[in-house]
């Protein structure tokens, strides 16, 4: 087997279920799980419906690339979300995947040129943790950039030294941040690119919760609408990952894409050829459906504002409630006397909800761990659930008080 195998660290899911084992939560309360990015909002009844209906392309093998229709759906929607310049090109410049996960992992495994001395990812931390376990299998050594408060949860850039940067081939960003909410700035995305210019490596945004945010005249930016402001319009050293799991609520879809640089595309689409991972036809059409209609996500993102807004006036008088710059996660720090982990456990053990510890999330960086002393709460429950939640986790803080 490869031996690198033996380097990956356990998923933070199966901590969980560890540190949940032998907790007999009160059977008089149901559970709520808050603890999986996994959205529970109703599909838009045009993409199940369509499915329902057209199973014909069971029938054939779809190709890799996708379709044209989907491509160009695709570059259409990027240039008009993020005020592009252009649209991608169809041909070149948008490939579509099977969710943003299958994506990032083969994208690194074709990038990473391992016979380079001291290969290095650079990634946000707290972080997905396909970043690490993509990187790690490709032979690289991950570099963990602290993802702190005092730097508004975003990577301290400056911190990063020339020979690490000399030796990065990939630089993960995550924005908005799972599980900070943090969106990196149009002027630190063009600081990054031009050290991506300087240093020769690849930006790879996964921004796959940039459709869920507060105010719907400030958008966050992505990285392609950064290199537009630039003029850059070739995307060069330049890849965004998108999906409809969070976007439209079909996760088990397994839909989204890779957009940007044509000169990195067209490797990774060769690898993509031997990888197996085309994406069925009748998922295609169901795409094309959903990346052409804003009406669901505009009612997506009213649900999520009433959730924080509960959240926000249930617990604001008993806890530090920071709402995030975009996504559906509460980066919640826990109460004095508490660890991540011990929260966690005594929450559902009293209360019977789940939630993640934070430093299930990150690793250990210069003696510390970034991600230790917070939970994760995915606020992906209906708007009921998350209220009944709230008020539970309110009983909860009243009675340590």
């Amino acid at each position: 087997m490869n031996p690198d195998l033996s380097t990956l660290h356990p998923y933070p899911f199966e901590k969980l279920a560890k540190l949940k084992a032998g907790v007999t939560p009160p059977a008089d309360r149901p559970h709520i799980a808050l603890s999986i990015g996994e959205p529970k909002h109703q599909a838009p009844p045009f993409v199940t419906d369509y499915l329902a209906a057209n199973l014909t392309g069971l029938s054939h093998y779809p190709t890799t690339l996708g379709t044209p229709e989907l491509r160009e759906t695709i570059g259409h929607w990027l240039q008009q979300r993020f005020k592009l310049n252009r649209a991608p090109d169809a041909a070149s410049e948008v490939i579509p995947v099977n969710g943003t996960r299958e994506a990032l992992f083969s994208f690194t495994q074709a990038l990473v040129n391992r016979h380079l001395p001291a290969p290095r990812v650079l990634m946000p931390a707290p972080f997905y943790q396909i970043y690490e376990g993509a990187s790690l299998l490709a032979g690289a050594e991950c570099q963990y950039l602290p993802c702190l408060e005092e730097n508004g949860f975003l990577p301290d850039y400056e911190a990063v030294s020339e020979t690490q940067w000399q030796q990065c081939q990939l630089l993960f960003l995550c924005s908005p941040g799972n599980p900070t909410g943090a969106v990196t700035p149009l002027a630190t995305l063009h600081k990054l690119i031009e050290l991506a210019d300087r240093y020769d490596f690849v930006i790879a945004s996964d921004e796959c919760y940039s459709e869920i945010y507060p105010d719907e005249a400030q958008p966050p930016v992505g990285l392609l609408e950064a290199c537009a402001r630039l003029g850059r319009d070739d995307y060069r050293r330049c890849v965004v990952f998108h999906s409809l799991s969070k976007r439209s609520n079909l996760p088990g879809l397994r839909s989204g894409f890779v957009a940007g640089d044509a000169s990195l595309l067209k490797p990774y689409l060769l690898y993509r050829t031997y990888h197996g991972c085309a994406m069925p036809l009748q998922h295609q059409q169901a795409s094309i459906l959903a990346w052409r209609d804003e009406e669901h996500v505009l009612g997506n993102r009213r649900l999520y504002r009433q959730k924080f807004a509960e959240f926000k006036a249930i617990l604001g008088d008993l806890c530090r409630v920071e709402l995030p710059d975009a996504g559906f996660y509460l980066w919640l720090q826990t109460p004095a006397g508490y660890s991540d982990e011990t929260f966690a456990r005594e929450l559902f053990a009293r209360q019977n909800i789940t939630v993640l510890p934070g430093s299930y999330l990150a690793r250990e960086v210069s003696g510390a761990n970034p991600g230790a002393n917070r939970v994760r709460m995915a606020l992906v429950a209906s708007l009921e659930e998350c209220r009944e939640a709230a008020l539970r986790i309110q009983s909860f803080l009243q009675s340590n008080d």
